[in-house]
């Protein structure tokens, strides 16, 4: 159940499903487990189907090998890179200026149910000269958001929460599906690596295999782990606004993407994490189960909207 898989433990969320008693209790303790000491873990038996994966690689891939003017169109000035294109160096990590060495795209949440949250959300953009692009990514986005739905669960349970307090709060919420392309490495590079390090912002992220190595999170240990993910698992790491949350019982693990060797400086990389954050009115005061008796929590009360929006500008996207 609890196996090291590539220097990260791994859970089954079949487990978690089951109507198995034990073995449920036992993913939540596993999983609870792994947050509070690496806020990483592999995860297998998720929802995203292999066919899904196989096709959005296959349209993303599309996508970035367009040209750039073309691309270039579907950059949209005043949205902080919230749907559509984000060219490449745009994004830098929260303590550095080096832009990071990416390009990116943002699928956002499809509101279907007349939620007035609608509103908030600007529209996604699709690229017409990809043909599927955007009906591949919103079924890839609907099968990151029930796998992370349950991921929640199972965390709140750990947490001593009810089972399902986390579902209204991720209902039509601010989540990202970012389809990520790392081009070949064609100058030596000056002090940016691939995504420099940093900690997601969202509650959890989770994260389809990426076609290279080169992700590696930072152990308690001060050491940097490599973590490259199998066929059948996603990566499923704990963000700031859970760590904030919980006042940091489970961690936000510092994580980065390292440059490949020179021999592989030619090769592109793609990876896809899907960030998984709530509606904007959802409060990350911390909990008072996770304060200790006669301490005071380690974080100021905020919203996870206003939370995004300092994050934002944190990282270059928004000023």
């Amino acid at each position: 159940m609890n196996d090291s898989v590539m220097g990260i433990p791994s859970v089954d969320l079949a487990d978690y499903l089951s109507n198995d008693a034990q073995r449920k209790e036992n993913f939540v303790n596993a999983l609870g487990a792994a947050y509070e000491n690496i806020g990483f873990v592999a995860v297998k038996n998720h929802m995203v189907s292999d066919q899904t994966v196989e096709q959005l690689y296959a349209k993303v891939q599309s996508f970035f090998t367009l040209p750039e003017d073309t691309k270039l169109k579907y950059e949209i000035e005043g949205l902080a890179g919230q749907r559509g294109y984000t060219s490449f160096g745009k994004e830098h990590a929260k303590d550095s200026n080096a832009g990071d060495l990416k390009e990116f795209w943002h699928f956002g949440q499809e509101v279907t149910d007349g939620d007035p949250i609608k509103s908030q959300y600007p529209d996604n953009v699709d690229v017409p000269e990809v043909e599927g692009f955007f009906g591949v990514g919103i079924k890839a986005y609907q099968e990151l958001e029930d796998t992370g739905r349950h991921m929640l669960r199972a965390i709140a349970t750990f947490l001593g929460l009810d089972v399902n307090y986390f579902d209204d709060k991720i209902n039509n919420g601010n989540s990202i599906l970012r389809p990520i392309h790392y081009p070949p490495i064609t100058n030596e590079p000056k002090s940016a690596v691939r995504a420099g390090q940093h900690e997601d912002i969202n509650l959890i992220t989770l994260l389809i295999g990426a076609s290279a190595e080169g992700l590696q999170v930072l152990n308690k240990q001060n050491e940097w782990v490599a973590v490259t993910a199998l066929p059948d698992h996603i990566i499923v790491n704990v963000g700031d606004m859970l760590q904030r949350l919980t006042n940091n019982r489970l961690k936000s693990t510092t994580h980065r993407v390292v440059n490949p060797p020179r021999e592989k400086w030619g090769q592109s990389r793609f990876s896809i994490p899907f960030f998984l954050h709530p509606r904007s009115e959802m409060r990350l005061d911390c909990l008072a189960s996770c304060i200790e008796e006669g301490k005071t929590a380690d974080f100021e009360p905020i919203s996870a909207g206003e939370y995004l929006d300092q994050r934002l500008a944190e990282i270059g996207l928004k000023k």
